[in-house]
C-alpha cells in the first residue's frame, strides 16, 4: 500500500531546501525546475476523461455519458487501469526524451462527477449521470482503476468540478450556485465526498462558479470545512484554468490579482492553473499571506510526485513499454465498451437485420461518416476510426450493396455554400427509395456541443437553449421516411436532442452518444444482431422542450388527467425514456423480491434478493436497478432515488439470484435545517416489476451535516 507519511516526510525535505521564490514557482500548473535539487519541470494540467487526452495516440473509449450507460462499475474501472498504463507508457517515453510539456504528466484532471442534471448543459457528456449514485459508484470505479494498488499511484486522479457545477456555461465565471442544503449534501456533494472517502482520489478540482456566495476554488466552506474537515482529504487542490482570476474579474469577491491568489492558497488551493499565482511573492510582500501558506502548498504537491513514484528510479511504473499503447487487448477492450454502451431504444421487430434477405442499404445522415461525431471533447487520438458507414460497409462486404447520402449539413440549410436549401434532401430520397433498409445517422458532433470556450457559432458548443433535432435534420428524417423504406434511426450525440415528431416515423431507435474510434462497427455488429444490446439509459431523455425533469421529481398529479387531490409516486411526467431505459434482444422476468428484515433502524443493513431469468432465446445483460420511494417523510420526498445496481448476464431460460444490500442510513434525507434525519415510516423498494414495503422503526437525527 502506499505510505503517505513516507511521501510527506520527503516532500518536507525537499521543500525545505528550497527558497520562497522556488516553493512558490512550483504552484502554478507549469512548474519549472529546480535544477540544483534535482527537480525536473513538471506540468500539472493532463486529461484523461476517456482515455488518454491531448498527447497523441492512444486507446479511445466512449465518453463518460456513454460508458455510464453500462452500469458497470468493474468495466470503469478496467478501463480506467488501462487509461493508466498508456498514461505511464507514454510519460516514460516522454521524459526519456526530455519532454516535460502539457498533457505528458502523470496527474490526470478526470472524472467529472459533476452531474448532468439539465440536458441543455454542454458539458454533460463528459459526465456519468444525471444521479448522485450511479456517479459516485462509476467516478469511485474510474478513480480506482487510474491510481491502481500498487506501491505508488499509476497516475493520480483529479474529482472535478467542486462543486454545485453543471452549467450554465454562459456565466460559469461569475454566476453563484444558491443551492439549498438539501441539493447540497443529497445531489452535488455524494460523488465527491465518496471519490474522497472510497476513491481515495489524489486530487479535487475546484469549479469557476461560487457555491452559496464563495468561489469554489476560494471557499472556507467547500474547501477547508467539508474536504480537508469533515472528509479528512489528504491530496492537492487544484484551481480551474483561470478561476482564480475570477475572483477579481467576475466573481468581484477580491479587487486585484494579489489578493485573489491570497484568497485561494489561504483556503487550501495548491496549484493554480492559470497564472494568478506569478502575484504570490507580491502578496507576501503585503501581508496577504504568510511563508508557511505557500510551504504548506508546496509540500502538499511534492506530496504526490513522491507518492507517484516520480524520484524512484526502481518504481514498479517505470518499466511499462510504449508497445502497450493502442495493443490489441486495449482495442479490443475499447471496441466491447462501444458495444456496451450503445442503447435500443425503440424496435418494431425490424432488429436484428438479417444480411441474407437485404440486397441494399442506405446509410443516411450528416454524422453517418463523420469521425467526429464519435468521440466526444477532451479526446486523445486514434490511429483507426470507424464511422457507421465504415462499419456497416466492413460488415456486410460484398454480401449487401450499401448506399451513401450526407442528406443534409448538421445544422444549416444546405450543405455546398452555393446550392440552394435543402441540395441534399433529393439524393437521400434517391438512396432510400433504392435501399431495402435505411440506416439514418442524426445529432451533432464535438464542434457544436461541448464547454463555453469552445463555441464557434450560434449553434456551437456549450449549452443548448432549444435541444430540438436541428431543422435540417428533421426534414431529412421526414423525406426519408416518405419514400416507405424502414428507417432506423440511430442518435448519434452527446446530449438528448428532442425527436417527439420524428421519432414515430422510425422503425428502431438507437442511441449511441459518442461511442469513441470503433463506434461504427459496434453499431453494425449489434443491429446485426453479433452482439446484444444491453445499455440502458444514464439519464432521462426528454420529450417536450418544456418538461426537462430528472428522474427523481417530486410525486405529481397524473399528467394528463383530471386533479384528484392527490399525489401519485406512480405518476409519469412525459419523458421520451426514462432513466435506466434500454432493450435487448432477449427479455428479462423479475419475481421473488425479498427482504432479510422487514423493520429496520439507521444501524441496519437490507439485504434483498431478487430472481432475474431470461425469458427470451439469446444471451444477454440486464442492469438490475434498485430503487427506493420514502412513502411518508416530513418534506416532500422525490418520486424514487436509485440505491444499488448490479449488471447480470443470462443465457435463454436461466436464472440468477441477484443480491442487492442497502444501509438503512442511506434513506436518510436532509431536512430543513440542513441535518440529516432517518424518520420512521414506510418505504417501498422497486427493482423491475417487483416492489417490497420495509418499515423503519427509530427516527435518528444526525447532529451534523454529514452521516
Amino acid at each position: 500500500m502506499r505510505d503517505r507519511k513516507k511521501a510527506q516526510a520527503l516532500a518536507h525535505e525537499l521543500v525545505s531546501k528550497m527558497t520562497i521564490e522556488e516553493r512558490a514557482s512550483q504552484l502554478k500548473f507549469d512548474a519549472p525546475p529546480v535544477e540544483r535539487l534535482g527537480v525536473p519541470a513538471y506540468n500539472w494540467w493532463n486529461e484523461a476523461l476517456h482515455g488518454v487526452a491531448r498527447a497523441g495516440t492512444a486507446t479511445m473509449f466512449p465518453q463518460p455519458v456513454a460508458m455510464a450507460s453500462m452500469f458497470d462499475p468493474e468495466m470503469i474501472r478496467k478501463i480506467g487501469d488501462v487509461v493508466a498504463t498508456e498514461a505511464r507508457a507514454k510519460y516514460n517515453e516522454a521524459s526519456k526524451h526530455g519532454d516535460r510539456d502539457i498533457y505528458k504528466g502523470l496527474t490526470f484532471w478526470s472524472p467529472n462527477i459533476n452531474l448532468f442534471r439539465d440536458p441543455r448543459w454542454g458539458r454533460g457528456q463528459e459526465t456519468y449521470s444525471e444521479d448522485p449514485y450511479l456517479t459516485a459508484r462509476l467516478g469511485v470505479a474510474y478513480i480506482k482503476g487510474l491510481q491502481g494498488d500498487g506501491k505508488y499511484l499509476k497516475v493520480a486522479a483529479c474529482a472535478k468540478h467542486y462543486a454545485v457545477h453543471s452549467g450554465p456555461e454562459a456565466i460559469r465565471h461569475e454566476f453563484d450556485a444558491e443551492v439549498s442544503q438539501k441539493d447540497l449534501w443529497e445531489t452535488y456533494l455524494p460523488a465527491f465526498e465518496a471519490a474522497v472517502k472510497e476513491g481515495e482520489v489524489e486530487a479535487v478540482m475546484g469549479a469557476y462558479n461560487r457555491t452559496l456566495g464563495e468561489p469554489c476554488c476560494g471557499s472556507d466552506l467547500l474547501i477547508r470545512k467539508i474536504l480537508r474537515g469533515k472528509w479528512g482529504f489528504q491530496g492537492h487542490f487544484v484551481s480551474d484554468c483561470w478561476a482564480i482570476s475570477d475572483f477579481h474579474l467576475h466573481h468581484h469577491i477580491t479587487t486585484t490579482a494579489p489578493e485573489s491568489a491570497a484568497l485561494a492558497i489561504k483556503m487550501g488551493c495548491d496549484v493554480n492553473c492559470g497564472n494568478t499565482y506569478l502575484h504570490l511573492l507580491r502578496a507576501l510582500e503585503d501581508g496577504l499571506i504568510t511563508e508557511d501558506d505557500i510551504t504548506t502548498a508546496a509540500e502538499r504537491l511534492f506530496t504526490t510526485r513522491f507518492m507517484l513514484g516520480e524520484f524512484d528510479e526502481n518504481c514498479e511504473y517505470n518499466s511499462i513499454p510504449y508497445e502497450v499503447v493502442e495493443c490489441p487487448e486495449h482495442l479490443a477492450l475499447s471496441e466491447e465498451a462501444a458495444r456496451r454502451s450503445i442503447v435500443l431504444l425503440k424496435n418494431d421487430g425490424i432488429l436484428p437485420l438479417d444480411k441474407t434477405k437485404i440486397k441494399t442499404i442506405g446509410v443516411i445522415g450528416p454524422n453517418a461518416n463523420d469521425r467526429m461525431a464519435l468521440i466526444g471533447n477532451y479526446h486523445g487520438t486514434a490511429s483507426r476510426y470507424i464511422t457507421v458507414l465504415e462499419g456497416i460497409q466492413d460488415y456486410v462486404g460484398d454480401d449487401v450493396r450499401v448506399l451513401y447520402a450526407e442528406g443534409c449539413h448538421l445544422y444549416k440549410d444546405r450543405v455546398e455554400g452555393l446550392g440552394l436549401p435543402g441540395d441534399r434532401l433529393s439524393e437521400a430520397e434517391t438512396v432510400a427509395e433504392h435501399s431495402d433498409v435505411v440506416v439514418l445517422v442524426t445529432g451533432l458532433n464535438e464542434n457544436l456541443e461541448g464547454e463555453e470556450m469552445d463555441q464557434s457559432n450560434s449553434v456551437g458548443s456549450g449549452d443548448k437553449a432549444n435541444l430540438l433535432l436541428p431543422a435540417p435534420q428533421r426534414k431529412l428524417m421526414e423525406i426519408v421516411a416518405k419514400t416507405g423504406k424502414p428507417v432506423i434511426l440511430v442518435l448519434n450525440e452527446g446530449r438528448p436532442r428532442l425527436i417527439a415528431d420524428i421519432e414515430p416515423l422510425a422503425k428502431a431507435v438507437v442511441n449511441t452518444m459518442l461511442p469513441g474510434n470503433y463506434g461504427g462497427d459496434a453499431l453494425a455488429n449489434l443491429i446485426a444482431g453479433d452482439a446484444n444490446f444491453s445499455g440502458k439509459m444514464p439519464f432521462t431523455y426528454p420529450k417536450e422542450i418544456n418538461s426537462l425533469i430528472t428522474y427523481d421529481y417530486k410525486p405529481c398529479e397524473h399528467i394528463g388527467k383530471q386533479m384528484e387531490g392527490a399525489y401519485n409516486y406512480d405518476a409519469q411526467l412525459p419523458a421520451q425514456w426514462a432513466s435506466g431505459y434500454g432493450l435487448s434482444y432477449t427479455t428479462f422476468a423479475y419475481s421473488n423480491l425479498k427482504v432479510d428484515k422487514s423493520d429496520f433502524t439507521a444501524d441496519d443493513v437490507l439485504t434483498f434478493t431478487v430472481d432475474v431469468k431470461n425469458t427470451g432465446n439469446r444471451i444477454g445483460k440486464e442492469s438490475v436497478l434498485l430503487f427506493s420511494s420514502d412513502l411518508v417523510a416530513s418534506l416532500t420526498p422525490d418520486t424514487r432515488r436509485l440505491r444499488a445496481f448490479e449488471k447480470v448476464e443470462l443465457k435463454p431460460g436461466e436464472t440468477k439470484t441477484v443480491t442487492l444490500k442497502l444501509k438503512g442510513s442511506d434513506l436518510a434525507f436532509v431536512g430543513y435545517d440542513g441535518k440529516w434525519i432517518l424518520e420512521k415510516g414506510d418505504f417501498r423498494i422497486q427493482t423491475g416489476d417487483q416492489t417490497v414495503n420495509v418499515v423503519c422503526t427509530d427516527t435518528k437525527k444526525w447532529e451534523t451535516p454529514n452521516k
